[in-house]
């Protein structure tokens, strides 16, 4: 069963938060860290981090964001603004009985963690962002017209069921060649991976969840303010959807920034440098 505990070396959690029911995987005691992943992955995009950071004396939490696998998927695109996502995470560190957490995003999980750092201060005690742009600076990059065109399928995203057919057609063949051929390393993703993935997106409701992200953003957000935690920005230089602008000039909304450029990776670093990502997120953590 995809996002289970069975035979990946952690367990599983869930509680009701915010009026749906979040599912996790964790691994480790310790301080909290909560991991948030991406389009089109599940709590699982961290299969090579939960045990390294429970080694490292965190307690890793990795969940199913809303919408996706084992998570509740209320049904309508504006259940899914990053409003409703900040929430969750706030509500997901009350249940694990934490005032704080580190938290770590990657894709539309390092967008969340953005908003969770800039409007919940309170529950963020150090940030870290894996290519997920600051939505401040991301209004300046897609103005630009190398941004611009690498956004193309945001809008495409956005229709209405011409994208679920074209992720299902040929047994979801454009998750698998996003998977096998957009990162760096040859194998990143194995052939189970890939297939957890599959069936997740399977799930009934799941594609339509997880496609609301996008739709959602048709709704107003809230405004970008200066974030508080000290912050590490990990980002893959062979990112095909976003470019190296988005890592430059944060200073005036991220004023204790670290940026670490890694040019041997694509979008998808965890995979494509596991233990690189490893090290740098138990470095930066265990700072103080």
């Amino acid at each position: 069963m995809p996002g289970t505990g069975a035979g990946g070396g952690w367990t599983d959690g869930e509680a009701q938060v915010g009026g749906v029911r979040l599912h996790w995987i964790e691994a480790g005691t310790g301080a909290p860290v909560v991991l948030l992943h991406g389009f089109p992955e599940f709590g699982y995009a961290w299969r090579h981090q939960l045990p390294a950071l429970a080694a490292a004396g965190f307690r890793a939490v990795a969940p199913d964001m809303r919408g996706y696998n084992l998570s509740d998927k209320p049904a309508g695109y504006r259940n899914y603004t990053v409003q409703h996502l900040a929430g969750d995470v706030v509500g997901l560190v009350r249940a694990l009985g934490a005032e704080r957490v580190h938290l770590v995003g990657h894709d539309w999980g390092g967008v969340v963690a953005w908003y969770v750092a800039m409007h919940h201060p309170e529950v963020v005690d150090r940030l870290v962002v894996i290519n997920a742009p600051h939505p401040g600076v991301f209004r300046r990059e897609i103005r630009r017209p190398d941004q611009f065109l690498r956004s193309w399928y945001v809008g495409f995203f956005q229709l209405p069921q011409v994208p679920e057919w074209a992720i299902r057609r040929k047994d979801y063949a454009l998750l698998e060649r996003i998977f096998r051929y957009d990162t760096v390393r040859p194998g990143a993703f194995t052939d189970a991976d890939i297939r957890r993935y599959k069936e997740a997106a399977a799930r009934p409701g799941a594609l339509t969840a997880m496609l609301s992200y996008y739709r959602a953003l048709r709704i107003p957000r809230p405004e970008p303010v200066p974030v508080r935690a000290p912050t590490l920005l990990i980002w893959g230089m062979r990112d095909q959807a976003l470019s190296e602008g988005n890592t430059q000039g944060l200073e005036e909304w991220v004023p204790d920034l670290r940026v670490e450029r890694i040019p041997d990776s694509s979008h998808w670093v965890m995979s494509d440098v596991p233990e690189r990502t490893n090290e740098l997120l138990a470095g930066f953590l265990r700072s103080t």
